[in-house]
C-alpha cells in the first residue's frame, strides 16, 4: 500500500476560510491526501487567503516567496493559493510566483481533485468562477472524520449591501442562501461526528433566505429547525448586518432555548455622516435602538461589533460619536481596525485621514472597549454559567471550554473531557478568560 500524500493547508482571515479550509481538506482527502501541520513533509501546500486586510496580496506573494526552496528541493511539491486572494488576483499569482500550479476561488473549491490531478500532469490550474452548481452538495460524500465538540456550518456567502470600504461582493459574489434542508443535513452529520456547538456562517448571516419546505426560509426559521436537532446543544451565528435583524430573529434570541445569549453586529461607525460615507444604510439611532429590542428580548444577551476608525473624510467630531455609541453599548468584545485602502472600493479613491491621526483614535477607541469588556468580564466572578469544555489548557490538569457568553473559562478537575456541557461557578477573572470549579 502507497504511502498517504501529505497536504498542509494554512488559512488566513475569516471563521468562513476556516470552514472551506476544512471542505477542501475532505474534497482531497478523496485524493488520498491527509494533513500535515508542517509544509516540510507536504506533497501539497495550499494557502486558503483572505482579502480584507491591508496589503493581503503583497503578503501572500511574500509567503509564497519562503517555499521557493522547499519546492526547488521537492520538484513533485504543488502549490496552490485558494480563498478571496485568489479570486481578485486570478493569473497575476501565477505570473508574478510562477512556482504556483494551482489556483482556485472561494466558489470553486469542490473541483480541487479534478484541478490537483491536472497539475500532476505537469499543467497549470486556475478556476475563479462563480459556477451554478452546488459546490457544499458535491463534497457532502467526502471522507469524514470525527470531529470535536464545536463547528462552523456555512449557510450563506456572498453580500449585496456594498459598504464602501468592503472587497466581498467582488470576491465572494452576490448573496446565496443555502437550501434548508441541506444545512440541517450537515448538521445532522456534524453531531454524528461529534459536535455539540455549531456557529452558522455568512458574510451577512441573517440576510439567509434558503429554500425551505414552504417557499423561503429566515435565519430564524433555520434556528428553529435546527433547535430540533437531538444532540446539538447549542447554536450561534456570525456575522449580521444591523438591517437584517428583524422581529423573528430577535424574538429566537429570547425564547430558543438552544441559541446562545451572544450576537456579533457589527456597526463600523458611530458617525452618521461616516455611515453614510460608508454606504451603510443606517444611523446611528436606529442602531441604539435596535440593540434596546434585542436586550428587551434577552437581557443578558453579551453584544459584540467591530468598527473602523480613520475612515476617509472621519473628523474628530465624527470619531467622538463613536465613542459615544460606545460607551451607551458597552460591547463585551469589539474588533476595531484602522481604515486601510482596498482597490477597486469607492472609498479608496475619496481623501485620506493621516496615519497618525487614525493611530492615535484606534488607542483611545480600544483602550475604552478594554476596560469595558474588562468590567463585564469581572462581574461574572460569582455567576453560574454553562460551559461547554473544548480542550486541554496550559497547566496540568487544566481543561478550557467557552461560556454561553463565549468567555473562555478553565477549570482544574480530572473529571472533565473535551465535549462535556458542565455547569461552573466562575471564581476569578483574569485578562482574556475566567477561572472556576465544577458545580
Amino acid at each position: 500500500m502507497s504511502e498517504p500524500k501529505k497536504l498542509f493547508i494554512k488559512t488566513y482571515g475569516c471563521q468562513m476560510n476556516v470552514y472551506d479550509s476544512e471542505r477542501m481538506a475532505e474534497a482531497l482527502g478523496g485524493q488520498g491526501y491527509v494533513e500535515t501541520k508542517s509544509p516540510d513533509e507536504a506533497d501539497m501546500i495550499l494557502l486558503n487567503t483572505c482579502h480584507i486586510r491591508e496589503k493581503a496580496a503583497e503578503k501572500v506573494y511574500s509567503e509564497l516567496g519562503r517555499f521557493k526552496g522547499l519546492k526547488a528541493d521537492k520538484p513533485d511539491l504543488k502549490i496552490g493559493v485558494a480563498g478571496c486572494v485568489a479570486q481578485a488576483e486570478g493569473e497575476e499569482i501565477m505570473r508574478r510566483q510562477p512556482l504556483v500550479d494551482l489556483v482556485v476561488g472561494p466558489q470553486s473549491y469542490h473541483r480541487l481533485p479534478e484541478m490537483e490531478a491536472k497539475t500532476r500532469t505537469g499543467e497549470k490550474a486556475l478556476d475563479t468562477d462563480f459556477p451554478e452548481e452546488d459546490k457544499f452538495e458535491k463534497l457532502k460524500n467526502r471522507p469524514k472524520a470525527k470531529r470535536g465538540p464545536t463547528a462552523f456550518l456555512t449557510v450563506q456567502e456572498g453580500c449585496d449591501k456594498f459598504c464602501a470600504f468592503c472587497v466581498v461582493p467582488y470576491t465572494r459574489g452576490a448573496e446565496v442562501s443555502r437550501p434548508a434542508d441541506r444545512i440541517i443535513r450537515e448538521a445532522q452529520d456534524l453531531v454524528e461526528r461529534g459536535v455539540r456547538e455549531i456557529t452558522l456562517l455568512g458574510q451577512n448571516v441573517n440576510a439567509y433566505h434558503g429554500a425551505g419546505p414552504n417557499g423561503d426560509m429566515t435565519l430564524a426559521g433555520l434556528i428553529w429547525e435546527l433547535n430540533k436537532v437531538d444532540g446539538l446543544e447549542r447554536i450561534r451565528f456570525t456575522t449580521s448586518h444591523p438591517n437584517d435583524m428583524d422581529d423573528a430573529l430577535i424574538e429566537a434570541h429570547g425564547t430558543c432555548e438552544k441559541l446562545m445569549p451572544y450576537l456579533h453586529l457589527p456597526v463600523q461607525s458611530g458617525s452618521d455622516k461616516i455611515l453614510k460615507r460608508m454606504n451603510r444604510s443606517h444611523t446611528a439611532e436606529s442602531y441604539l435602538r435596535l440593540i434596546e429590542r434585542i436586550r428587551a428580548a434577552r437581557p443578558d444577551i453579551l453584544m459584540s461589533g467591530d468598527f473602523i476608525v480613520g475612515f476617509p473624510e472621519e473628523t474628530e467630531e465624527d470619531f467622538q460619536a463613536t465613542l459615544d455609541l460606545v460607551e451607551e453599548v458597552k460591547y463585551g468584545y469589539a474588533y476595531s481596525f484602522k481604515y486601510s485602502t482596498r482597490p477597486g472600493t469607492p472609498a479608496a479613491e475619496r481623501p485620506q485621514v493621516e496615519a497618525e491621526v487614525a493611530d492615535e483614535r484606534l488607542q483611545r477607541l480600544q483602550a475604552m472597549i478594554t476596560r469595558h469588556q474588562r468590567v463585564i468580564q469581572d462581574a461574572m466572578v460569582g455567576q453560574t454559567v454553562s460551559v461547554l469544555f473544548e480542550k486541554p489548557g496550559r497547566q496540568p490538569g487544566q481543561m478550557v471550554g467557552k461560556s454561553e457568553y463565549l468567555h473562555a473559562v478553565h477549570v482544574t478537575d480530572a473529571d472533565v473531557a473535551s465535549g462535556d456541557l458542565r455547569k461552573v461557578r466562575v471564581k476569578s477573572s483574569g485578562a482574556n478568560s475566567l477561572g472556576g470549579e465544577l458545580i
